[in-house]
C-alpha cells in the first residue's frame, strides 16, 4: 500500500482478538464504528496509474475529441471498435456467482485442450446510437477477422441507423487485431472502405490509453457483469447472455455469429505498401489516417 495511508486487511474478528490480546477488548461493532469514523472502508484496488506517458498523448485525446464533434455535427457515424477477453467454452470456471439448487462444479484446471475452443468477442460500439454489436468467432482474432465485424454491422445495422452518413469515424487502440503498425490492417481496411462504398477514418488512442477507448467502459463491464458466473459450455449459451446485456441508460447489445475461420501468418500484398491509397493526416499520421474508397 501506498506510503502513509491508513489500512488494514484484517477482519473485524480478527482485529477484536488482536485488541483484546493487547489488553483492549472492543467488539466488532465497536470495531465496525471505529473504522467507519476514520473513513475506513472496504475498497480494491483500482487500475488508474498509467504505465507511460507518450509525449502526444494529450494532443492526440484532444484530436478525437475534434474528430467525434466534426462527424456527430455532420451526422456521419462513430464506432469504438475492440476485441473483449477471449473465453474458453467448455466446462471451465468463469468469476462470478449465480443463484443455483446445487453446486456447479467445473474443471480444476483451465486446460484448452479439454474443451470445445475458445470463443472471440469482438465489439462495435455505435456511439450515436448507444447501441453495442457483438460479433462472436471461434478462430484467431486478426485485422480480417476486425473489419468483418464492422462490415457485419454496417450491413445488418449501421447503414440504417446512420442514414446521413456519408463517412464513418473509427476509434480504436493502437494494438491488436486493429494495429496502428501493421500494414496488414491497412490492407485490410482499404478493401473494408471498397466494399462498403464509404471513406473511413481511424483514429488510434495513444499508447497506455486503451481503457480510454469508449467501448472498454461503456459496453464491456456490462457485458462482464451478465455474464458473471454463467459457464460458457457452447457459443450459443455465451450468445443468450451477452444478449442480456442492459443498463439503467438504454445501452442495446446485439450479438451476431461471425461463422468464419481466419488465418493467422498472413501478410500484405508485396505491392500493397508502394501502392497504398491510405491517406495519412498531416497531424500525427501514425495515429490517424483514412481509407477513401478506390473506384471499381
Amino acid at each position: 500500500m501506498r506510503e502513509g495511508v491508513l489500512w488494514t486487511n484484517l477482519s473485524l474478528r480478527e482485529l477484536s482478538r488482536r485488541l483484546l490480546a493487547l489488553g483492549t477488548p472492543a467488539s466488532r461493532r465497536t470495531i465496525r464504528r471505529v473504522l467507519r469514523k476514520l473513513k475506513l472502508g472496504r475498497r480494491t484496488a483500482r487500475k488508474k496509474k498509467t504505465m507511460g506517458h507518450h509525449p502526444d498523448r494529450n494532443a492526440q485525446f484532444e484530436n478525437i475529441a475534434r474528430l467525434r464533434r466534426e462527424y456527430e455535427t455532420a451526422g456521419d457515424a462513430v464506432i469504438s471498435i475492440d476485441t473483449k477477453k477471449k473465453e474458453l467454452l467448455g466446462n471451465f470456471h468463469r468469476s462470478g456467482t449465480t443463484f443455483t439448487a446445487e453446486t456447479v462444479e467445473t474443471f480444476d484446471h483451465d486446460f484448452g485442450s479439454a474443451g470445445q475452443g475458445k470463443l472471440i468477442p469482438h465489439g462495435v460500439y455505435d456511439m450515436m446510437n448507444h447501441h453495442a454489436h457483438i460479433h462472436l468467432n471461434t478462430s484467431h482474432d486478426t485485422s480480417e477477422l476486425c473489419c468483418d465485424s464492422v462490415a457485419l454491422w454496417w450491413e445488418h445495422a449501421g447503414r440504417a441507423a446512420n442514414p446521413q452518413a456519408t463517412r464513418l469515424l473509427v476509434l480504436g487502440d493502437g494494438g491488436g487485431s486493429n494495429s496502428a503498425t501493421q500494414y496488414l490492417f491497412k490492407e485490410d481496411l482499404q478493401g473494408l472502405a471498397n466494399r462498403l462504398g464509404l471513406e473511413i477514418r481511424v483514429a488510434h488512442y495513444p499508447p497506455y490509453c486503451s481503457k480510454h477507448n469508449p467501448i472498454e467502459h461503456q459496453v464491456f463491464p456490462h457485458i462482464t457483469r451478465a455474464c458473471q458466473g454463467v459457464i460458457f459450455h457452447t457459443v450459443d449459451i455465451a450468445r443468450q447472455f451477452i444478449a442480456l446485456t442492459k443498463t439503467t441508460t438504454g445501452l442495446r447489445v446485439t450479438v451476431r455469429l461471425l461463422d468464419k475461420v481466419y488465418q493467422t501468418g498472413r501478410t500484405y500484398a508485396a505491392s500493397f505498401k508502394h501502392n497504398m491509397k491510405i491517406v495519412f493526416d498531416d497531424h500525427l499520421p501514425k495515429w490517424n489516417y483514412r481509407a477513401v474508397p478506390e473506384c471499381p
